[in-house]
């Protein structure tokens, strides 16, 4: 009709609102995607690629770089024996059965003091960062200790002790000790303090606080601190054995490189100093880095294993 004017009222479907408990188990299956880690294996040839070829390649470096300075003549042969000379040594001492003995010699001794020293750093950095008044007393002492050359021991070890295996350990001791020490009072020092509220409140205090927070809580500096005690426990060991050279103590590869010294056996010389460093990486590739791996996967900080 004329005139008349029609009005169309267009209604608009209002979205219905999602539940409460809906808006709460969308946030609780986002907050467990955020802390789900994706655990997945690495193809062997993917740890082929990143993990074995890289150091194979640099040995490979090194002996190019060593042939070549020997066949350029840069210095007299005596000084600087071709990487076959060291092989040839190598080889003599297996046919000979003595490569091992020498090897587990060091090995055992290092093994045995580096556990003696965590058997007494550990409660050592406990006591330390946790009483002040033996943290004020002992932690620059344990600072100075740390920073004191291993070889220093040698000369009056060798005067308390004599010739022997005690001498041995009493270097490794004073050597390893306050590295693990101190490498467990950096790592308590970084324990956030409401965890350590956290445990009293729930009742761990004393040695169940140490053993269930602190501990785990400081397991990263721990860690770091255990395997700069190996270090000093290896290099205090092989100190020990160029200074104290004695039959009564066996032959070891500290004096393995000494008696090359002497006879000025380079190339004997050459394949001790490679047998020690291939010690020093074996301990750190089958031991640490493991429980490195395993500390870092606990607390989702490796995405791959």
């Amino acid at each position: 009709m004329a005139g008349t004017e029609t009005k169309t009222v267009t209604k608009t479907a209002k979205t219905p609102r999602p539940a409460k408990g809906d808006d709460l188990a969308g946030l609780e299956a986002g907050l467990d995607a955020l802390d789900a880690v994706q655990v997945t294996r690495v193809p062997v040839r993917e740890v082929l690629l990143r993990k074995v070829l890289p150091p194979v390649v640099a040995v490979a470096l090194v002996l190019a770089v060593w042939q070549l300075l020997v066949s350029a003549q840069v210095t007299d042969a005596y000084k600087l024996p071709p990487p076959a000379a060291v092989w040839d040594s190598l080889r003599k001492m297996w046919l000979e059965g003595t490569l091992l003995e020498v090897l587990w010699t060091s090995v055992s001794r290092a093994l045995l003091g580096f556990l003696m020293a965590l058997a007494i750093g550990t409660p050592l950095g406990l006591l330390v960062a946790r009483v002040r008044v033996v943290r004020a007393a002992i932690g620059p002492i344990l600072s100075g200790l740390q920073s004191l050359p291993s070889v220093a021991w040698v000369p009056p070890a060798v005067l308390w002790l004599g010739l022997n295996d005690s001498m041995m350990f009493a270097v490794i001791l004073l050597g390893a000790v306050p590295s693990i020490a101190n490498g467990l009072v950096a790592g308590i020092d970084q324990v956030p303090p409401l965890f350590l509220r956290a445990g009293r409140t729930l009742g761990a205090t004393g040695l169940r606080g140490a053993r269930f927070v602190i501990m785990p809580a400081a397991l990263p500096g721990y860690l770091a601190g255990l395997k700069q005690g190996w270090a000093f426990s290896w290099r205090s060991l092989m100190a020990a054995e160029i200074i104290a050279s004695s039959p009564d103590l066996g032959l070891g590869l500290g004096q393995l490189l000494e008696n090359g010294r002497n006879n000025i056996d380079m190339p004997g010389i050459f394949l001790a100093i490679i047998l020690i460093l291939v010690v020093g990486v074996a301990i750190d590739l089958l031991i640490f880095s493991p429980l490195e791996r395993a500390v870092l996967r606990s607390r989702g900080l490796l995405v791959k294993s």
